[in-house]
């Protein structure tokens, strides 16, 4: 956190650069630059913000492939909501009607988004869709900005980058990966592809000299200068210097600033202003989105900075630059700070802008407005500590819902609606498991609006794992329709006026997620770690590696009817490993008990045999066949424990196929169970505390 003034000036009055911002050029040391991570407080972390420009105009100018350069707009029921760049040339924006917006632009394409009318399966662009009788779907919206995010990640190798350091050890980084901002943003941490762009191009950097007066803790040499021609926009130090008669550029201001310090965090800038374009060409390349970027130390500043200047294009915050971009910035316009904080701080020190808010001590603002202020005083002065991580790619819900233009009056009305929404959750549903297969939700909620009335809903467990259909969707959704209005009559005993209804799925997760096998059942809960990851089997990748190398033991204290002697043990053999490159050893595997060949299916086992092994979607439906081999395996030696016990008890166990399934033709003698021992009779004292059994 950035020092606390020594003492708060007048309220509103601005104050000279370098006493607010104390964190702008921290000494870079050898051992910065040879750490093997960087984390938010690093002095060398670079993080960048990319956007797609006008990201709903732009997926329908690449679906109906349409000139860029051709004014294009987005429309919902009347009401523009998207607006491309050269629609905005024309003076066009999303408040206005699409009859003024032609008036502007006689050559402007109208579209209008994809929806859902009664009896069809998938949502179409209709040429006069019916508010009345058709729901809007995102489907293809949502599809595109998938496509978006997975392009960001696949634009770094998955190779390991091995760098030899300074103590003959070697450094293990991995590609970037984005963190989704936003439905058409993500945030890239460029800090270790920058570091190891400067260990290659300064190889001095990578030996700590013999006469480093602190060892490790000496200052690195001064950096050479650099230019940022050609690599996006250079926000300048001082922007009152500039004459605002002239077009502010990246050359202009390098001109204006060529006698100033250089540090080597704005070479590192300048780095990944250079991985950041060859980024967005390649989305533009295999998208055809046309996107825009900001560059600087965190999070909070590289998405201010995207917005510096916009559309094909990319900014750059230098550390020195930030007092001049910050300061004039009304600070309501910041994230969290434009509702009811912002209101209040700008009503109790009369403050507008940034700048004015840099005079109030942290002390003062704590004493006003609490432990926020912490927050407060520091996104103010540039300093953000938030970390990108890459969000889940499993989304844990689906929704799809409807405003009712003409409301429900009778129960027969809405399996019309019933019926869309299902549709449309059936097909993201479908979807998402053709990317992620295991995929299933727990729960279906339906809610129903009447008026400005409470929300009312009703859920039930969906069904277990089957092909997925809109008519398994609806009907499952229609019952729970008719739990709700009953016989044409809501809650309160009142007449019928549904305005609203929204069906949901919850709970999507791996359909193994917190399964056990079947020897779970027999013994005390397994505690979390290796054991639980055993007993998940295959609940995900992080479980991957503990479910192929764990050994599970059933205690026969857990099953009465065993003796102590014939204790069986579950074993998953210690030479499976599901990290082994060949092919085979994630197709399938022979059991080293009943000797049989037990395979993935077909369709599964053709997939990767059809991808080539350099590929990086080679790696993903391999972890995938990994997981269901892992679960295959659970699943068959679960068969022979239960068949051990059986032999035990005199039961049948019916033996599974060589997928993995139980055979329905098989049959084993089954035995008389044994008698059990007569329990011998306590004595003295011990009777006392028996407890007697029931007559």
């Amino acid at each position: 956190m950035s020092t606390v003034p020594n003492s708060p000036s007048k309220k509103g009055k601005l104050k000279a650069f370098s006493s607010d911002f104390d964190d702008l050029d921290p000494t870079l040391t050898y051992r910065h630059i040879l750490s093997p991570t960087i984390g938010p407080k690093h002095p060398l972390r670079v993080v960048a913000l990319c956007d797609c420009n006008a990201f709903y105009a732009n997926c329908e100018q690449v679906r109906l492939g349409i000139d860029p350069e051709t004014p294009l707009v987005v429309l919902q029921w009347g009401m523009l909501i998207a607006v491309n760049y050269p629609a905005r040339s024309f003076g066009i924006s999303r408040m206005d009607k699409v009859d003024e917006a032609r008036k502007r632009c006689p050559d402007l394409v109208v579209v209008h988004v994809a929806t859902y009318a009664e009896g069809e399966n998938e949502p179409k662009y209709w040429e006069k869709p019916d508010i009345k009788t058709h729901k809007v779907s995102w489907t293809y919206i949502v599809a595109r900005a998938s496509r978006f995010i997975q392009c960001s990640k696949n634009y770094y190798p998955r190779e390991k980058l091995v760098r030899q350091m300074y103590l003959n050890t070697s450094d293990v980084c991995l590609r970037p990966l984005p963190e989704k901002a936003s439905i058409d943003e993500a945030f890239i941490d460029f800090s270790i592809p920058v570091r190891d762009t400067l260990l290659k191009r300064y190889p001095f950097l990578a030996q700590l000299p013999s006469d480093a007066p602190n060892g490790l803790d000496t200052p690195l040499p001064p950096p050479p200068r650099i230019s940022c021609l050609g690599l996006g926009n250079l926000v300048p130090v001082d922007p009152s210097i500039l004459d605002p008669e002239k077009k502010v550029t990246t050359e202009l201001v390098e001109e204006l600033e060529k006698d100033g310090p250089v540090t080597w965090h704005d070479v590192g800038l300048a780095i990944a202003a250079e991985l950041m374009a060859n980024m967005r060409k390649e989305v533009h390349e295999k998208l055809g989105y046309l996107t825009s970027a900001g560059i600087a130390r965190n999070k909070f500043l590289s998405k201010l900075v995207a917005s510096y200047r916009k559309f094909n294009t990319q900014n750059i915050l230098r550390n020195s630059a930030i007092p001049g971009f910050l300061k004039p910035m009304p600070f309501q316009k910041i994230r969290f700070l434009g509702g009811k904080l912002g209101k209040a701080l700008a009503g109790e020190y009369d403050v507008s802008t940034v700048g004015d808010l840099l005079s109030i001590t942290l002390d003062e603002m704590q004493n006003k407005f609490g432990e926020c202020s912490v927050w407060v005083y520091e996104i103010l002065r540039g300093i953000d500590r938030s970390e990108v991580k890459e969000k889940p790619v499993i989304n844990k819900s689906m929704n799809a819902s409807k405003n009712l233009p003409k409301p429900i009056t009778k129960a027969s009305e809405g399996p019309h609606w019933i019926r869309m929404l299902a549709a449309e959750l059936a097909i993201r549903l479908i979807e998402a498991r053709e990317k992620t297969p295991g995929l299933w939700p727990r729960t279906l909620c339906l809610h129903v609006r009447q008026g400005w009335n409470i929300l009312r809903s009703k859920q039930q467990p969906f069904p277990r794992p089957r092909p997925v259909t809109i008519d398994l969707v609806t009907d499952e959704a229609g019952k729970l329709w008719k739990e709700i209005v009953g016989n044409d009559m809501l809650w309160d005993g009142k007449e019928m006026k549904v305005t609203h209804l929204s069906l949901g799925l919850t709970g999507i997760n791996w359909t193994e997620e917190g399964q056990q096998g079947i020897a779970g059942f027999f013994h005390a809960k397994i505690p979390t770690g290796a054991g639980r990851a055993a007993s998940e089997g295959m609940a995900g990748p992080s479980t991957l590696t503990g479910a192929s190398r764990t050994k599970r033991q059933r205690s026969a204290s857990a099953t009465p009817s065993v003796k102590e002697e014939e204790t069986v043990v579950f074993k998953i053999d210690d030479d499976y490993d599901l990290d082994e490159p060949e092919t085979s050893e994630f197709h399938s595997f022979t059991c080293s008990r009943c000797h049989k060949t037990v395979s993935l299916p077909p369709q599964l086992r053709n997939q990767i045999s059809n991808i080539d092994a350099d590929d990086d979607i080679f790696l993903n439906i391999r972890e995938t066949n990994q997981h269901a081999l892992a679960n295959l395996r659970i699943e068959h030696e679960d068969y022979h424990f239960a068949q051990d016990l059986a032999r035990r008890e005199g039961f049948t166990i019916t033996a599974p196929s060589s997928s993995g399934k139980p055979n329905s033709k098989s049959s084993s003698p089954s035995r008389p169970a044994k008698k059990r021992k007569k329990q011998k009779e306590p004595e003295g004292i011990a009777k006392f505390f028996t407890k007697k059994a029931k007559s």
